[in-house]
This record gives structure tokens, C-alpha cells and sequence, in this order.
């Protein structure tokens, strides 16, 4: 059972009064920053995509059908991938604001219990952003997707793919933010080739690309706000610099090319080059690379922003580009230089030299945007338990979706330096980022197809019609790419191996740790039959067991009482959990509940963060936990669980409670050396614990206010909390080593007693673990037996 406290407006936020609509200023400055981080992969796509799409026959033939049947294919791809799929359909499908992979597959979980780790509640279903932003959220037996939702449901195998299928684009992404800065900077680079000697280029050219490749990963840790601010003057020079070669290259050399548009020379293209054509088509892929960025960026901008910068700056530049290179190639059927078609021989000689500086410029802007998008989705996944802990760096106070991860950060550079020196040119590059970006979308078309069922509420066919117009075009271009697999797209391939495995053998891992706390919890008459005082010595103090579980008692608890003589008067088990929303607002952060009668002063705390949200430090910690516990006790009354109740149904008894910031009356919190108090009084509704001014935090007493409103017997349950926190707090902390039972499977073995193993005693600690003070923290070892 589930008691609600009615929620009060913040800042003009309600449940029935949505967030005020942003103002036009802040989506053109939004739509101005996501230039620089959203859409400079997509922007530097002309550099390499004709010389990746043209085979050797295709370049000296004397027709201009393949040059226009190329621009053909990268209009209507350009057309029905970014700017119909993703800008009008899939934007749509954000996440409360937040887009990828992952967001989509947290959508399903809340929509359909598809989750494999068993830690949900009812009460996480009346969280704000659970429902969608529709409020449809009925059901009824007409509903379309009622039976695919059972299906889903009752089968744990499809429960799994569906999961692989979530991680598998993820692990693409990854990929993708290894090759993508790669292939960006390499191609600008190759500009050398027309203004330096063959033979000096070939010496410069890779150290060079090295460098500036190491000079943007080492940028990351400014923030995306700044590198936004920083990058996107270079994205709208460089925009304005490909669209302005395009329109002189139309007028000067074929002002007819606009015929090409027609989707007839697709057709007149295929039929004419036949395998050549559709291999080529690999190249023609690349047009769309950084397309996924604009779904995966979302939570950095807003779906307004992105879809103005993209509906009106990058589609015309980009097109505009596209036919000026088309028309200056079909008036120049043999290029006797080595570089070929490659973007820089259609730019005028007197001004090479300053588009390759804008050109380096753009592609280093051009990586921003993958990189930024596997901060994010790593980010979503570490949260929802499928990576590895890792450290996560809030860049921006406003924006909690700015983020910067060393450890990731550093990977991908030593991954894509390792890329560039050992393939040393952009075809064998060019094939492995084209595989990975084709993977990514079709990862997103198949999860959208299940959106638009059991989210929206659509009809099947219109699913089936998305996922077959869709998926066809993608699955022609995944054909392409997969045919060149020995020319380079292995590396994607690896390397999603390689970071799947790591993921599902964390979230396998910790699946079944949970799983053994769950089969080992102990029973609540257990608890009663140990008596009012635990069957231990009570010292003053209030003891926090940090445990996963979300009801039950852990066994770290039976541990403890039957190994140390005392325990503290106040005891709190303490979980926090991660749902599949991206942000928990702050009066609904925490649920209070009461663990046996109330003589034996035990209870449950859980505080809920979505996959966004920072976890509070010690000194919020210990504020919000003190206030929410106080608050459920005032509002419990003194007529709830006296004596013998069914403890059993009192478990389940769980009140809503908000941070000290969403409270506005209450308990008095007196500093004793500023010999200043703030104060906070309970009400019916919420709690609010004001700190005084800034400065050095020392002792700190709260204080129960004399109200004639609280009764007696809870007044002595607050009085004895207060005495209990300036005693102090101690933090115990369960340390588990988890191996796998006698006669398990070699398989099950190698997973959890060196893959999981390995992984666990390498990653980082849990974020809260690093907010406690170390100076009051107790680790307790175990060993779970799975």
C-alpha cells in the first residue's frame, strides 16, 4: 500500500499545470549550441562520402547516370532517414526529454514490465514522469498492444533479446564514437594531398590527424556547454562555406543537376552498375552518418531546437553541397589527380587553403557529437544496471544531462588513435563506420515499432508499415556494408563484441547477486522474536544499512545481529534505486516506511533517482534522510501500528516523502556554532529543512518545535530521531564477493568467477559509497554463493 502526500506547485510545476514552455530565445540558443555538438558529424559528411561511394569503373565512365543516380540516393536518403524518421517520428519518442537507445528500451520498461531486474514497485508507476506525456495511458481490451504486452510479459526469452537488442546498439554507438572522430578528421586531413607533395604527405598526414585527435578528446572535460558555445561558429562557417562551393559549382559548371533529385535515376543507377552500384551504396550510407546523434543528444538540447537547426540550417547546406559536387563531377568525368573525387576537388583552387583549415576545424567539431552521445547512453546503462560503474562528471548546474567520463573519454581516444594508424586511410575506415551507423538505426527502427504499440497506442499496422518502409531501406544499406566486412567493417563488429560481453556479464552478475539477496532475506518473524531491543545491546546513534533490496530484511542485518553485541537506537535500511525514468522529481524521492512495531525504532528508506539524476552528497544525504524519516513518522499519527499489527501488510506500507527542499514548515535545525537556526516545521504536506548561509559545516541539532497539533507518543518518536542524529551516523556498507555454487555450468563459472569478478573489483565504487564519510563508514564482507 502506497500513501501519497498531495504534491504542491514548484516554480509553477504541477502534475496538472505542465513546465512553462521554454521561450524562443533559449530554443534559438539552444538550436545555436546544438550546431556545434549535435550536428558536426553530419555537416563534414560531404568530405568522404562521393570518394567512399565511386568504384574505379564508375569514375572514368563518359554518362553523368551514376553521378546523378549517386546524388539521387543521398537526397532521398538524406530525406527519409534524418529529417523524416528521426526530426518527425522518432524525436517524438523521447524519454521526458531524453533520447537513445536506451530511453527507448526504459520506455518499454515502463510500459510493459520487461525489466529483468526485479526491483520495481507499484509506487514507481505514480511517478511523474512514468506516464507519457499524452496521459494516455488507459487500457482496455481494445488496446492494440494488450496482447503484445502479455506476450512480452509472460516470456522471459523475449524479455532478453529484447534487452541484447537494447545493448546491441549501444555497443554501436560505442563503435561509432571510436570511428566516427576518426574518419572525420582523417578525411579533413587528406586535404594536404592537393597543396603538399605525395611524398611529404604521406609522412605528415597520420601524425597529424593523431594529434588533432588527441588535442578534442582532451576538450571533453570543458563540457558540452562550452565546447557548444566554442564549436558552433566553426559548424555555421563551415555550413555556409559547403553550401556557398555548392551554388557556385551548380551555376558555373551544370545549373541542370537539379534534375537528378528525380528518384527515377536510382533506378537508371542500380540497373546500370548492378553489384558495383549496390556495393557502392556502403558509401552513400556515410551521407546519414551522425544522424543517430540527433536522438541520442536530446537530453543536452530540446527536440524544438534540434529540429529548427536541422529543418532549416543543416538539410539545405547539406543538399545544397551535395548538387555542387554532382555538377562539378559531371563536367569532370577523369581527375588525373591521386586524390580523385574526394570533396576538395571541386573547391575552387584560390581558396583551398582556407577551407582546409575550416574543413580540420569542422571535423574536429564533427566527432563532438558521437562522443557526447556515448557519455549519455553509457550513462543510462551504468544506471540501469548493464555497465560497469563508472565516474560520471556533471559538467553544467542547469543541464544534469551534461555530462564528461574520464574513463570512456580515454578509451575512445586510445581506440580511435589505434583505428587511424592502422588502417591509414579513410575507404577501410569509411566501411567500418558505415556498418556501425546502419546497425545503430536499425536498433532504433525495431525498438520504435514496439513505441509505437504499447506507448502511443497505435495500431499494429501502422508499426508494421514504419518498421517495413524503414527497415527496407535500412536493411539495403546494412547489405552493403556487411559485404565489405573483410575491408574493414570487422571493427565495429569487434569491438560491440567486446563491449556486449562486458555488459551482460555486469548486468548478469548483477542480476543474480540480487536475485540471492532476495532468496536470502530474512522473515519478519524472525525480527519479532528478537523483541523490542534486538535481542542486543541498543547504543545511541543511528545505524544506515545500505542494502538493494526493496522490501524484506537483507541478510547483512541477521549478520550483524548475531555477530555484534550492540546496535544504535535508530536503525534505517537504506536503498537506493535507479527506475527507468531520467529524472525523479524532488517530492517524490523518497519512500518511508516502518519495519516491525514501533518500539523497535526500525525503518526503510528508499530513494528513487532516474538514470539522469546526480545522487546527493553527504551533507544533502544526511538533511533529506533525518527529514524524511521525521516526516513519516509526524504523518503516520500515533493510532498506526501499535502494538501487534500484521506486520506482514505494515510492511508494505510505504509514504511518499520530498527532499528537505520541497518542505515548508518543521523541525528546527540549530547550528551550534553560528548560533543560527533554521526552521521547518511539518506540515500535512511536505517538509523543508532551510540551511543557513554558506560556510563551514560543523555540528548540527534539529530540533522538535512545540506544536499542540503532534501528539505525545510521536513526539517522543521525533525527540528520540533528533537525539539519535546528533549521537551521529554510521554507515555500513555490505561488501559482497559473489561465486557461483558447487556444480555450476564451466560457462556460468568463467562468467561470474572471472568475468564479473574482475569487472567488480575494477570499476568504480557506487556513487553514494563515495558521498559517505569515510570516518563513520563500516564495509562488511560477504560472499554470495549464486
Amino acid at each position: 500500500m502506497i500513501l501519497r502526500r498531495p504534491v504542491m506547485d514548484i516554480e509553477g510545476w504541477s502534475p496538472n499545470n505542465p513546465l512553462k514552455k521554454e521561450s524562443w530565445r533559449t530554443v534559438l540558443t539552444l538550436a545555436y549550441q546544438s550546431l556545434g555538438v549535435v550536428y558536426g558529424d553530419l555537416s563534414t559528411s560531404p568530405l568522404y562520402v562521393y570518394k567512399s561511394t565511386f568504384a574505379e569503373d564508375i569514375q572514368h565512365s563518359e554518362s553523368n547516370e551514376e553521378i546523378y543516380g549517386v546524388l539521387s540516393f543521398v537526397f532521398w536518403t538524406l530525406t527519409l532517414i534524418p529529417l523524416i524518421k528521426y526530426v518527425f517520428i522518432v524525436l517524438r519518442a523521447d524519454d521526458n526529454g531524453e533520447g537513445g537507445t536506451f530511453a527507448l528500451y526504459s520506455l518499454l520498461c515502463r510500459h510493459a514490465r520487461v525489466s529483468t531486474l526485479p526491483n520495481g514497485q507499484l509506487a514507481d508507476q505514480e511517478l511523474y514522469e512514468y506516464h507519457n506525456k499524452d496521459g494516455n495511458e488507459s487500457c482496455n481490451n481494445r488496446d492494440p498492444g494488450l496482447r503484445l504486452k502479455s506476450t512480452l510479459e509472460k516470456h522471459r526469452f523475449l524479455q532478453r533479446i529484447l534487452l541484447i537488442l537494447a545493448l546491441i546498439g549501444t555497443c554501436m554507438v560505442i563503435g561509432d564514437g571510436v570511428l566516427t572522430p576518426a574518419i572525420s578528421v582523417f578525411s579533413a586531413v587528406s586535404g594536404l594531398e592537393l597543396v603538399v607533395s605525395k611524398h611529404h604527405h604521406e609522412y605528415i598526414e597520420v601524425p597529424i590527424a593523431c594529434i588533432i585527435l588527441v588535442f578534442l578528446f582532451y576538450l571533453q572535460h570543458y563540457g558540452t556547454h562550452r565546447i557548444g558555445f566554442l564549436f558552433a561558429p566553426v559548424v555555421i562557417a563551415w555550413l555556409f562555406c559547403i553550401s556557398s562551393i555548392g551554388v557556385y559549382n551548380i551555376f558555373h559548371w551544370n545549373p541542370q543537376v537539379y534534375q537528378a533529385l528525380s528518384p527515377y535515376y536510382m533506378y537508371k543507377f542500380l540497373k546500370k552498375t548492378q553489384r558495383g552500384g549496390w556495393m557502392s551504396l556502403g558509401g552513400i550510407l556515410l551521407c546519414i552518418t551522425g544522424s543517430e546523434a540527433m536522438f541520442a543528444d536530446l537530453g543536452h538540447f530540446s527536440q524544438l531546437s534540434i529540429k529548427i537547426a536541422f529543418s532549416f540550417v543543416v538539410y539545405p547546406a547539406l543538399i545544397l553541397a551535395y548538387m555542387g559536387q554532382a555538377a562539378y563531377l559531371s563536367k569532370h568525368h577523369i581527375i588525373e589527380s591521386d586524390y580523385r573525387i574526394g570533396f576538395y576537388e571541386s573547391v575552387p583552387e584560390r581558396i583551398r587553403w582556407p577551407v582546409l583549415a575550416i574543413a580540420i576545424l569542422a571535423a574536429v567539431v564533427g566527432s563532438q557529437a558521437i562522443i557526447t552521445g556515448t557519455f549519455s547512453i553509457i550513462k543510462q546503462c551504468s544506471a540501469l544496471g548493464c555497465f560497469p560503474r563508472v565516474k560520471v562528471i556533471h559538467t553544467s548546474s542547469k543541464i544534469c544531462g551534461q555530462i564528461y567520463i574520464p574513463e570512456i573519454n580515454w578509451t575512445l581516444m586510445m581506440l580511435c588513435l589505434a583505428v587511424t594508424v592502422g588502417f591509414r586511410d579513410t575507404k577501410h575506415i569509411s566501411n567500418a563506420s558505415g556498418l556501425a551507423v546502419i546497425t545503430v538505426m536499425l536498433v532504433t527502427t525495431c525498438l520504435m515499432s514496439l513505441v509505437i504499440v504499447l506507448c502511443w497506442k497505435r495500431s499494429i499496422i501502422f508499426a508494421v508499415c514504419f518498421t517495413f518502409f524503414f527497415g527496407s531501406i535500412e536493411a539495403l544499406y546494412f547489405s552493403a556494408s556487411l559485404i565489405k566486412f573483410r575491408e574493414g567493417a570487422w571493427v565495429p563488429v569487434a569491438l560491440s563484441f567486446f563491449f556486449l560481453a562486458i555488459m551482460y556479464i555486469w548486468h548478469y552478475g548483477t542480476l543474480k547477486k540480487y536475485e540471492f539477496e532476495f532468496q536470502n532475506k530474512v522473515s519478519i518473524n524472525w525480527l519479532l522474536s528478537l523483541g523490542q531491543n534486538l535481542g542486543i545491546v541498543r547504543v545511541k546513534g543511528i545505524g544506515l544499512i545500505h542494502t538493494e533490496l526493496v522490501s524484506g530484511i537483507p541478510s547483512i542485518f541477521s549478520h550483524f545481529v548475531t555477530n555484534l553485541p550492540a546496535f544504535h537506537q535508530v536503525l534505517v535500511l537504506f536503498c537506493i534505486k535507479y527506475v527507468p525514468v531520467p529524472h525523479v522529481r524532488p517530492e517524490e524521492r523518497f519512500l518511508v516506511g516502518r519495519i516491525g512495531p514501533k518500539e523497535y525504532r526500525v525503518y526503510r528508506c528508499i530513494a528513487r533517482y532516474g538514470y539522469r539524476d546526480m545522487v546527493l552528497d553527504d551533507v544533502e544525504f544526511e538533511k533529506d534522510l533525518v527529514c524524511s524519516i521525521a516526516e513519516f513518522i509526524r504523518s503516520e499519527g500515533p493510532e498506526s501500528n501499535n502494538g501487534t499489527l500484521d506486520n506482514l501488510e505494515n510492511e508494505e506500507k510505504m509514504t511518499v516523502i520530498g527532499t528537505a527542499s520541497t518542505h515548508f514548515k518543521g523541525i528546527t535545525k540549530w547550528d551550534d556554532d553560528k548560533e543560527q537556526s533554521s526552521e521547518v516545521t511539518c506540515t500535512g504536506d511536505v517538509i523543508e529543512v532551510g540551511s543557513p548561509d554558506v560556510g563551514p559545516r560543523k555540528r548540527v541539532r534539529f530540533v522538535v518545535p512545540e506544536s499542540p497539533r503532534i501528539d505525545r507518543s510521536v513526539r517522543f518518536e521525533l525527540n528520540e530521531l533528533m537525539e539519535a542524529r546528533e549521537a551521529g551516523m554510521a554507515f555500513i556498507l555490505g561488501h559482497c564477493y559473489v561465486r557461483t555454487k558447487m556444480g555450476s555450468g564451466l560457462i556460468k563459472r568463467l562468467v561470474i568467477n572471472l568475468g564479473y569478478d574482475f569487472l567488480q573489483r575494477n570499476c568504480r565504487a557506487p556513487t553514494y559509497a563515495s558521498s559517505f564519510p569515510r570516518a563513520s563508514t563500516l564495509e562488511v564482507g560477504m560472499i554470495y554463493h549464486v
